[in-house]
């Protein structure tokens, strides 16, 4: 079974658009989930009714989750512990208000989310200021339907978010559903653009098929005000197609259920090689006697014609199943940029340049991501707060602070290396850098700035006013005891004039 087949066993909406099936298919890989919809489990050979079951009628017993971890690998890159972006902007009061934000919003876990989620193609990141408070919702984009400005096509003029729903859990959510309508299906529809946020009730199949025009929800429908659409939308990948990015993991799809299935049936040939199945020739045949089956402890008394053997299956089957999957999981992540990097065959803690070439495709990986999930995703979401802050009366509250309004000026962001750098490697630039200034090649400035964004500090500015003040004060240390030396030299030889005098 490939990718193909597999998606043909999934439910299709057809009033729904073509790339929310595509979307919702690939967040079943994503979540591991894709074989769910098989009927059978893989140690089924046959139906109640003795009819052979194919191996791709069944569910694998085994799921290498390989597409996932390459998922949680590259993001962890981008957002993980100790791989957040820094803030950098030109008003210090700004650069306290983001810290606090990003603090408060729990910034790292929803771009963590966010980027796990847009794997499959792409990803939405609501704001909303409720009570003046800036909060954030990781939305899934298979239901949501952007629309660009003409003008500046790289801005939404809308978002649209539309799809199916039981009366049961509308009547759950404070919607008045008949009792005989709760089992039916309902069209939800809420659109954001760059003044309302706007609900409309719930619409029956019927009077959709009716074209009615959907009314709107007076009593849910927001106005904010803020001249802009509220939603940040990102793009996975460049490339994929329309308001999607290309998906980080569908090229190995194929492979990884190849693994699959070939792991289960290499464990399936380990049970039975433990319980081999037992084939009996016997003599002149009984009419109406089935064959026997059972395993090897069954024991037998056969006529003087007849013979037994175990079918049983070369050990060398399971070395060469594994030999394949190690081939196929390194096509794999070949085609994905995944980590190839054999753990086991580390030998010692490695420098943060060789794990960085030790990992090169993932951090190949992890930087288009950090365009992607950064730039466009993580900086315009700031933009977008500090814009809001400006727009909503009152201002918003961040912390302890209420009323504050943001300066944006000179936002951007800086990235930290992919790994940490070692104390030999830190050694090895400051050795580096020191010789470069001392030749003239390289100013004092520039050579402190090199080494804190390394060594993992925020203020360069501030650590150079250190520095400088601790050169001054050794400086300053070194001329007073070259001062008290000359004193004491003055000393003696005053008191050896003395005594040469005296004597």
């Amino acid at each position: 079974m490939d990718w193909q087949a597999l998606q043909a066993e999934y439910p299709r909406d057809r009033d729904m658009p073509a790339r929310a099936f595509t979307i919702n298919a690939l967040t079943r890989v994503l979540n591991g989930e894709q074989y769910d919809t098989l009927q059978y489990p893989f140690s089924k050979e046959r139906t109640d009714g003795g009819e052979y079951i194919p191996l791709v009628r069944r569910r694998p017993s085994v799921r290498s989750g390989l597409c996932r971890s390459v998922v949680d690998d590259s993001v962890s890159l981008v957002f993980g512990e100790e791989h957040f972006p820094s803030i950098v902007v030109e008003n210090d009061n700004a650069k306290t208000q983001l810290a606090d934000l990003i603090r408060e919003a729990s910034l790292p876990e929803i771009m963590i989310d966010a980027a796990t989620r847009g794997s499959v193609g792409s990803v939405a990141l609501l704001f909303q200021a409720i009570e003046h408070r800036p909060v954030f919702t990781v939305m899934d984009t298979a239901n949501l339907t952007p629309v660009w400005q003409k003008a500046r096509p790289k801005l939404l003029a809308s978002v649209t978010e539309r799809y199916k729903v039981k009366g049961s859990d509308l009547a759950e959510q404070g919607y008045k559903i008949l009792d005989a309508d709760r089992a039916a299906s309902f069209w939800f529809q809420r659109i954001w653009d760059d003044t309302n946020e706007t609900w409309f009730l719930p619409q029956s199949m019927a009077d959709a098929g009716d074209r009615k025009p959907m009314a709107i929800d007076p009593d849910r429908s927001v106005e904010h005000g803020l001249g802009f659409v509220p939603i940040v939308w990102i793009r996975n990948l460049p490339g994929g197609d329309g308001p999607d990015g290309a998906c980080s993991f569908e090229a190995a799809i194929d492979t990884t259920i190849e693994i699959d299935y070939l792991l289960s049936q290499g464990g399936r040939g380990l049970k039975y090689a433990s319980d081999p199945t037992l084939v009996i020739k016997q003599g002149p045949m009984i009419p109406g006697e089935p064959a026997r089956q059972g395993g090897a402890a069954t024991a037998l008394t056969l006529p003087p014609e007849g013979d037994a053997k175990l079918l049983e299956i070369n050990g060398a089957a399971a070395s060469a199943v594994l030999e394949q999957v190690r081939y196929l999981r390194s096509l794999a992540m070949e085609a994905i940029h995944g980590n190839r990097a054999d753990a086991d065959r580390l030998k010692a803690a490695q420098s943060g340049v060789a794990q960085k070439l030790m990992h090169q495709s993932l951090v190949w990986l992890a930087g288009r991501l950090r365009l992607t999930y950064g730039e466009n995703g993580l900086l315009t979401l700031l933009r977008m707060v500090c814009a809001a802050s400006e727009k909503i009366d009152g201002g918003l509250t961040i912390g302890d602070a209420s009323g504050v309004h943001i300066d944006p000026s000179g936002l951007e962001l800086r990235w930290p290396d992919y790994f940490k750098p070692t104390n030999a490697d830190l050694l090895a630039t400051a050795q580096a850098l020191v010789t470069a200034n001392a030749g003239g090649l390289l100013s004092q400035v520039t050579a402190v700035t090199l080494l804190a964004r390394i060594a993992d500090v925020d203020d360069v500015g501030a650590e150079l006013l250190l520095v400088q003040a601790e050169a001054a004060a050794k400086a300053q240390q070194a001329a007073d005891a070259q001062a008290a030396a000359d004193i004491r030299a003055q000393a003696n030889v005053a008191k050896n004039e003395t005594r040469q005098i005296t004597a």
